[in-house]
């Protein structure tokens, strides 16, 4: 009985329309904050890293980007409601479902080839 209320409300709190973007891909994630009863967007810009979770509704993203020289990771639920939209800057070329590699390059070795 629990399961079925579960899935019942996560399908409720899906969204329509999913963001079109693969691993590899640069992109802009505008993320909604809230701070007491007022609420902004912040724009937060890398490279997507790593999917997980495939079309269910507890599937996430996680963006890496470097930031004064340190490395900067954040992962979102795909469904969630704090992100706003995902704009995808630039396509790379990627032969990876993870890509682990680029925590450990700085600079230009840590670009992608683009499409």
């Amino acid at each position: 009985m629990n399961i079925t209320v579960i899935k019942e409300i996560e399908e409720a709190q899906k969204k329509k329309e999913l963001p079109q973007f693969r691993v590899g891909d640069t992109v802009r994630v505008s993320n909604r904050i809230k701070e007491g009863e007022k609420s902004r967007i912040q724009i937060f810009e890398g490279t997507v890293i790593k999917k997980q979770g495939g079309s269910t509704s507890r599937a996430t993203f996680t963006v890496r980007k470097l930031s004064n020289g340190v490395g900067v990771e954040k992962t979102w639920p795909i469904h969630s409601p704090n992100v706003e939209k995902v704009e995808v800057v630039r396509s790379g070329k990627v032969r990876r479902a993870k890509l682990f590699f680029l925590r450990d390059r700085v600079g230009k070795r840590s670009k992608l080839k683009e499409i």
